[in-house]
Order: C-alpha cells, then sequence, then structure tokens
C-alpha cells in the first residue's frame, strides 16, 4: 500500500537560484552572514532588499543533504527507513513574502520551480512537489502551473494570504479554474503572502502570521463558497493540524444560517476539503466534522517547528483508535488522481475488500467478487 508524506520540506541553496536568466541576475538571492551577541553565526537570505532567515528552522533528524536536495538517493533512503513512498515537497523561503515586485517574484518563483522540476526527474517518481506561483501576475502564473502540470508537480502551493488579497479573493478564480483543469489541488500551507501581516506579527513566534492565517482562508473559502463556484476544485489545508475544524464548521454553520442558508451536511466530502492532522490531535472528534477519508497527514520533514513529527505516518499507525488505512488511500487519491499511486490505492482498496469478503464467505466469493469490482473499476 502507497504511504503519502504530504507535508515536507525542500531547504532551498544557491543552486535553487541557478536556473535564473542573465536578464535576471539582479534578482537572485544573496547568502549573507551576520554574528548574534551570543557569538552565534546567523545566515540570511538577502532578496529584493529585504533579509530573510536561511537555515532557521532545521529538523536535525534529517541530514543536510537530503534537507537541500543535494543527495537525492540518500533521501530517497531515507523515506526507505521511514516506510514512505512518497513525499510532497513544499518549499521554506516561500512560507513569508519576499517580494511586491511581480518581476522578481517571477524569477524567484520560476526558478525554484525548474529545481524542483529536476529533483522529480530525478526522484523515481516519489519526489511530488508543489508549485509556487508568480501570484502578482496572474497571466504568468497560469503559465508557469500549465508548465508545472508536465514536470511532477502534483499541487498549486498557496499561503493563507496572497500579497493583500484573501484567498478567496475573485483575483484568484482565473487559477481555480486552471487548477481545477489540470485536476491539481490547491495546498494551502502555514504561511503568509502578506506584508502587513507578516510585519505586524514579526516578533511573534509563527502562530498569528502562518496558522491563523491558514484557518481564515479555510474559513474564507467555505463563506464565499467557492467550491461551489469551482465544483472540480480540490482545497488542503496544510501543517495547521486539525484541531480548530470543529469551531471553524460550527461558526459557519451559523453565518450560512443567518444567510437562510445551510452547510452541506457532508461539508468536507461535498467541498472536496482536505486538512493535514497531527498524531496529538483528538481525531475522533475530528472525524465527526469532516469524515472519513479527507484528513492526510504529514511529517514537515527538514524542518524543527510544532507540526514536525518525522515519524508522524508510523505514530499514527501505531497509537490507534483510528485507522489510518482510508485517509492514506484517499490522499493518495487527492495528490495523484488518476497517476500510477491512485492505481495502487484503488489496488489496494480492493484487495482489503476482497479479504473482508474471503473472511466471511469464503475464498472462492472473494475472488468472484475482486474480479467484478475491478471490472466495474476499469469500465467507470
Amino acid at each position: 500500500m502507497p504511504v503519502v508524506d504530504a507535508d515536507t520540506h525542500v531547504i532551498e541553496t544557491e543552486r535553487t537560484w541557478d536556473y535564473m536568466g542573465l536578464s535576471e541576475e539582479a534578482f537572485k538571492p544573496t547568502s549573507v552572514e551576520e554574528a548574534s551577541p551570543s557569538g552565534e553565526i546567523r545566515q540570511f537570505w538577502l532578496i529584493d532588499g529585504r533579509r530573510f532567515p536561511r537555515r532557521a528552522n532545521i529538523g536535525l533528524e534529517t541530514s543536510e543533504a537530503t534537507r537541500e536536495m543535494t543527495d537525492i538517493e540518500a533521501r530517497l533512503a531515507h523515506m526507505d527507513q521511514l516506510g514512505v513512498d512518497v513525499h510532497v515537497l513544499y518549499p521554506t523561503i516561500f512560507l513569508r513574502p519576499l517580494t511586491d515586485r511581480p518581476e522578481v517574484e517571477l524569477a524567484l518563483t520560476r526558478s525554484y520551480n525548474r529545481w524542483l522540476a529536476d529533483i522529480w526527474a530525478m526522484g523515481k517518481g516519489r519526489l511530488r512537489w508543489a508549485a509556487v506561483l508568480p501570484l502578482l501576475s496572474m497571466e504568468q502564473a497560469l503559465e508557469e502551473v500549465r508548465w508545472a502540470s508536465q514536470q511532477g508537480a502534483c499541487a498549486v502551493f498557496m499561503r493563507g494570504l496572497e500579497g493583500e488579497r484573501r484567498i478567496s479573493d475573485p483575483y484568484f478564480y482565473p487559477l481555480y479554474e486552471e487548477a481545477s483543469r489540470l485536476d491539481l489541488p490547491v495546498g494551502v500551507h502555514s504561511a503568509t503572502g502578506s506584508f502587513t501581516l507578516h510585519d505586524f506579527f514579526r516578533d511573534e513566534p509563527g502562530f498569528c502570521k502562518f496558522k491563523l492565517a491558514v484557518i481564515g482562508a479555510f474559513h474564507s473559502l467555505v463563506y464565499d463558497e467557492i467550491p461551489e463556484r469551482f465544483p472540480r476544485l480540490r482545497l488542503g489545508f496544510i501543517e495547521v493540524a486539525a484541531q480548530w475544524v470543529p469551531y471553524a464548521v460550527q461558526d459557519l454553520a451559523k453565518r450560512f444560517k443567518r444567510r437562510g442558508k445551510e452547510l452541506p451536511k457532508d461539508l468536507f466530502r461535498d467541498y472536496r476539503l482536505y486538512v493535514a492532522c497531527q498524531t496529538d490531535d483528538d481525531l475522533a472528534y475530528v472525524l465527526r466534522y469532516t469524515g472519513d477519508g479527507q484528513l492526510i497527514i504529514g511529517s514537515d520533514y527538514g524542518h524543527a517547528d510544532t507540526s514536525s513529527e518525522l515519524e508522524a505516518l508510523r505514530n499514527l499507525k501505531r497509537q490507534g483508535g483510528v485507522d489510518p488505512a482510508v485517509r492514506v488511500v484517499k490522499a493518495a487519491d487527492a495528490l495523484c488522481p488518476g497517476g500510477a499511486l491512485a492505481t495502487i490505492a484503488t489496488h489496494h482498496l480492493l484487495s482489503c475488500i476482497a479479504q473482508l469478503i474471503e473472511s466471511r464467505f469464503g475464498g472462492r466469493i472473494a475472488k468472484r467478487h475482486l474480479t467484478e469490482l475491478r471490472v466495474a473499476h476499469r469500465r467507470r
């Protein structure tokens, strides 16, 4: 059965920016160092006149070579040790706003995406990635997502706020239309693209500027009925745990009622919403609101913060109480619809059904029913 780690990271290096053209050299990030009052040497990226932390959120359970993708085989070998088949790769530097100039953003995102495409090409199909788009210029963003969809990208990366816009803003409708057409989910990751919010919470540890931005995005997308407008769009909410789901759903239900409407009874399934949970969530309680099959899980591989748990997938299986198999299969379908991973997941699901039939009615019936199920799936 394929195991998908739905939230892992790469740590950007100088190599990330080597894909910029000659005309973009002035936009290339520069690495600088500074000594703290205690004498500690801290690293920063200098981007468009602003300074951003570099190698500041590092998971020391991983090696520099696997975090920074300088040794792809080592990353794959570590995945094998962790019992993981596929990593979905998210960025590090783009978790915060970097520039308000479209031409700089375009150079940065194009170079990053080409670095990830090369990683995917060397990753034997196991290193999928979320495309980072130049959302300050929608025409360029649409061109980039089309390219990325052919280069191993399995999702579109978005932050809780993009620029000074909520992500339910009509400005993003062309992107949601194109993502739907390309069958790419949007992964709204713990992050903000708003300088206003980021700078207001500059000295805050990350909960307000990163986590709450995503929870607010969930509320806005549902309240503004974006999933109704784009009935093929899939939305994931990544690295903000799942404990907030009951509160958000209850609040939305009250607000819909005041408008003379009702939330769909099976909100997450009907609206194609997925949430990355953590092993310390009260999953039995959360599942009352999400339903089966809408929770995924990730390790935050490469980072070291409140969401990081390198063996999260194994630990979920070990702790019992909630069967993780359903959400793993659903995560595979959500991330790689129609691809090899979804085919493997479907085959496993059919085999599970066959085993259940066999345990209750005997082998011959199981074989017959499994054949019928496979035929029905092919005809679908």
